[in-house]
């Protein structure tokens, strides 16, 4: 899995001109799904995610963690993370996991989240076609990848 992780003072997403999701205080977090995915992959980011300190304490240093300053997550899927520019000029998306796969696993990485960090968790609509607003504080933003995240010798397991 991959997720370009925003340190937001708030953000919200459309679909259709309606607002779906929004919170203050927070991560905006864009995942994108891999064909080789597990519910591993989903746990280990998600864990990566809430307790990153990347907020400010009162010496501006990042020293504190979502639950610290009560931030909230807004999740929205977004399968162009696995976009492989190597050849030509159009992405192909080979990498990317099947929209059945990629929604399972979407959905499942919500529901790990609620219960690791229930204070807030809000979401776009997987599939649809999302506008996405923020303010990024900072600016912070942070690339994560699964497949940095957890030793290739537990990968399969």
């Amino acid at each position: 899995m991959r997720a370009v992780l925003q340190r937001v003072s708030s953000a919200s997403v459309e679909v259709e001109g309606k607002t779906v999701g929004e919170i203050g205080k927070g991560f905006l977090v864009l995942l994108g799904v891999s064909e080789t995915d597990t519910q591993r992959e989903a746990k280990a980011l998600a864990e990566k995610i809430v307790n990153l300190r990347i907020f400010s304490d009162e010496k501006d240093k990042m020293n504190f963690s979502l639950a610290d300053v009560d931030g909230k997550l807004l999740v929205v899927s977004n399968f162009t993370l696995y976009a492989d520019c190597r050849k030509g000029r159009r992405p192909s998306y080979i990498q990317a996991a099947r929209p059945d796969q990629a929604e399972n696993l979407f959905e499942y990485f919500k529901e790990y989240l609620r219960n690791i960090q229930p204070k807030q968790v809000e979401s776009g609509i997987f599939g649809a076609d999302m506008k996405v607003k923020l303010v990024n504080d900072g600016p912070v933003t942070i690339c994560l990848d699964t497949n940095e995240l957890i030793p290739k010798e537990q990968s399969k397991e």
